[in-house]
């Protein structure tokens, strides 16, 4: 876990302001609500976040697999020439 600067300055004092607060703001009837909003949240953009991910990953295969393909292939040559330098047909 990382250090952030600005987290030094958060201590209990404040974090038991910002609780008191909360409840004078929204009522204590409402946290509850507004907590399972916001974990209902979170779990909706992570569930978001990991189908992104499969969708990359997917199509980062697919993209490994047609570049092996192709290499894989042999580069088309040119027609043969006849004896004047121009094309058979």
């Amino acid at each position: 876990m990382t250090f952030h600067p600005i987290l030094a300055f958060i201590d209990t004092p404040i974090l038991v302001g910002l609780a008191v607060l909360a409840v004078v703001l929204f009522g204590a009837d409402q946290l509850p609500k507004l907590a399972r909003s916001a974990g209902q949240a979170k779990k909706e953009f992570l569930m978001g976040q990991l189908e992104a991910d499969e969708t990359a990953a997917k199509a980062r295969a697919e993209m490994e697999a047609r570049v092996q393909a192709q290499s894989a292939q042999p580069a088309p040559s040119a027609p043969p020439a006849d004896d004047k330098g121009a094309p058979s047909a």
